[in-house]
């Protein structure tokens, strides 16, 4: 009975010694890469999953040509996004635009241990009733169809982000940080082709629910700030609140474990030397969940 518990301490020991090591080891890998060479590292290793981070704002962005794009989006997406770990308010702007029904959809909130935005803009193949919907698989737009977008996404009254190009899908995640959706606020703005296409969208905004005074346009440019949802929301309460119970550990747990380290770069990099199977996870924060990923082969030397 006491030699198997001595050997248990024992092992316990030594698994410690060796565990530590380990992570010394580690620290002097990352420590010895210089800033390019961390990045391209990173950005092969988030590549497979459709992300890549941007260096000037310590946060992680969707790669133009992600496989999401695929997908498109349908509302089943968020109706099960929060039994996924992802709780956000979203605002599906519906408007129809050379014979087509089409949708720019806004979200902000919890994506895992992820605060984050997204802008998507899809459509469909032909003009919709709205009853409709609700069951139509809207597909992702061509590179002949993207707009200019921006967004800044702001946790109480702070600046987390900014993010702007032309896109189909604009996004930023900021990891390792919790919120409530409810304390974000994204101020978006869109560029159309056109002032035919720029008033369909007005025209969706206000159906929405938005006031037309706090719709603002500049030439072909349609700005707005997005706090509040005016659309009615998917999730369920109870759900979203044990999903954001498991949200906040995970946070606390991810920044225990990459605590050596202080930006997002350093500690992903740890976080994928270390324990892998944890990378791969964190980033499976999208709705669409069939990702199939290799990690490449790890060294300490």
């Amino acid at each position: 009975m006491y030699l198997f518990f001595g050997l248990f301490i024992f092992f316990c020991i030594l698994f410690c010694i060796l565990n530590h090591r380990r992570k010394k080891c580690i620290i002097r890998k990352i420590c010895s890469m210089d800033s390019c060479e961390k990045v391209c590292t990173l950005n092969n290793l988030l590549k497979p999953f459709g992300f890549s981070y941007v260096p000037g704002q310590d946060i992680v962005t969707a790669l133009q040509d992600a496989w999401q794009r695929k997908f498109g989006y349908c509302t089943l997406y968020d109706k099960t996004a929060s039994h996924f770990n992802m709780v956000f308010d979203c605002e599906p702007i519906y408007f129809n635009y050379c014979g087509r029904t089409w949708l720019i959809e806004f979200w902000k909130g919890q994506y895992g241990i992820n605060t984050g935005g997204e802008i998507g803009i899809y459509h469909a193949d032909s003009i919709l009733k709205p009853e409709q919907y609700d069951k139509t698989l809207f597909h992702s737009v061509s590179d002949e169809e993207m707009l200019y977008m921006s967004m800044q996404l702001f946790y109480k009254c702070r600046l987390l982000f900014s993010m702007r190009g032309i896109r189909w899908w604009l996004t930023g995640f900021d990891v390792g940080h919790f919120c409530e959706p409810a304390d974000l606020t994204m101020k978006a703005s869109i560029t159309f082709p056109n002032a035919c296409m720029l008033r369909s969208f007005v025209d969706g905004l206000i159906h929405s629910g938005y006031m037309e005074c706090s719709i603002f346009v500049c030439d072909l440019t349609v700005s707005f700030t997005f706090a509040r949802p005016c659309t009615a929301q998917h999730r369920s309460c109870f759900c979203s609140w044990l999903s954001q119970i498991g949200n906040r550990l995970s946070c606390a747990l991810y920044m225990y474990v990459t605590r050596p380290f202080s930006c997002t770069l350093d500690k992903l990099l740890y976080l994928y030397y270390f324990l892998p199977a944890a990378f791969r996870r964190l980033l499976r924060f999208r709705r669409c969940r069939k990702q199939k990923y290799r990690c490449p082969k790890r060294s300490c030397r």
